[in-house]
């Protein structure tokens, strides 16, 4: 099958793209936001081709897969053929609703002729989709590996501009885990936080844009991974640490606590509970490798990529049929 998305959320096109078709993925100079081609620090297969804007009439495109409203222009624009009525086309929805969560109506939710695809549970019940049909595909994950070491006594963080989402992502909640532990955290923008935040005697580090490869690496040596997130879909990185065999210490908000068995850490809504299971796993390296291998068996169990990709195959099928 031939399928034309765009690359806006790297970790999960880098799954995707894991499949068995071809993937077109529109390229402009300058890479922004509705051409970026393909990811320069993610690994892809080479059956993702970059396509610019104007070749796009001349391919055969079999299906879309939609992930922002303005795509249902572009994709007319660049085709010449009109999603959900002249070529098969698919919505996956990665985020949450915005303000006025639970009453908020999906952009599609008027339309029958394309189906959305929720990343979890949590927002496919949070979402308003109306009439559209509307499934959940969870995420699957390219397994970095069992390279949890642990000896670098600090928790790691991963959050993509940590000071401009502020307390959507939790930044206001990493000055309660940096009073019992150093923090480092990974990311895009995470420099910013070094203004924002005062933290004396270096206990906050940063590491910006690593390719994913490296940065798995250096997360891996950190002693226990820690996900602040109050208001998104499940993250993608907290996935991505438990397949690394990390403790993780979790904020229990959206699909978070349905992720994450006791076995593999600790999931709470009170600051105190995290910041204290924090210092608990600095203090005992074995029971935050105990953790770590069980964070790794329930991500391989439910977030492998072998399910993830039938999964998408079969709504594939379906949108052609």
């Amino acid at each position: 099958m031939r399928v034309l998305l765009w690359h806006v959320h790297g970790a999960y096109t880098t799954s995707l793209v894991q499949g068995r078709h071809d993937y077109f993925v529109p390229v402009l100079p300058g890479r922004g936001p509705d051409g970026r081609g393909r990811a320069g620090t993610y690994l892809w297969q080479r059956n993702a081709a970059e396509v610019p804007p104007e070749e796009l009439r001349d391919r055969e495109v079999d299906v879309v897969i939609l992930q922002r409203p303005h795509e249902l222009t572009l994709a007319e624009q660049w085709l010449g053929r009109r999603p959900g009525v002249d070529v098969p086309a698919v919505y996956l929805e990665h985020n949450t609703p915005g303000d006025g969560a639970v009453t908020t109506r999906h952009p599609l939710a008027g339309r029958c002729d394309i189906p959305i695809v929720h990343v979890t549970h949590f927002n496919a019940l949070v979402w308003d989709s109306g009439g559209a049909p509307a499934t959940v595909i969870e995420h699957g994950i390219v397994d970095p590996g069992y390279r949890y070491t642990g000896d670098v006594e600090a928790a790691g963080v991963v959050v993509n501009e940590p000071v401009r989402r502020g307390r959507a992502v939790g930044t206001d909640l990493l000055p309660g885990v940096l009073d019992v532990a150093p923090v480092d955290v990974f990311g895009m923008a995470v420099d910013r936080l070094l203004e924002a935040i005062p933290a004396p005697g270096g206990r906050l580090r940063t590491y910006a844009d690593l390719p994913q490869d490296h940065m798995h690496a250096e997360l891996a040596r950190r002693r226990v991974y820690v996900h602040l997130h109050r208001w998104t879909s499940l993250g993608l990185s907290l996935l991505e640490a438990m397949h690394l065999g990390m403790p993780v210490v979790v904020l229990g908000c959206t699909e978070a606590p349905f992720a994450v068995p006791p076995a593999a850490g600790r999931v709470s809504v009170r600051p105190s509970d995290l910041a204290d299971a924090v210092a608990l796993y600095l203090r005992d390296a074995e029971a935050a490798r105990a953790a770590g291998a069980a964070a790794r068996d329930a991500a391989l169990s439910h977030y492998g990529l072998k399910r993830f990709l039938d999964d998408w195959d079969a709504v594939l099928a379906g949108a052609v049929s």
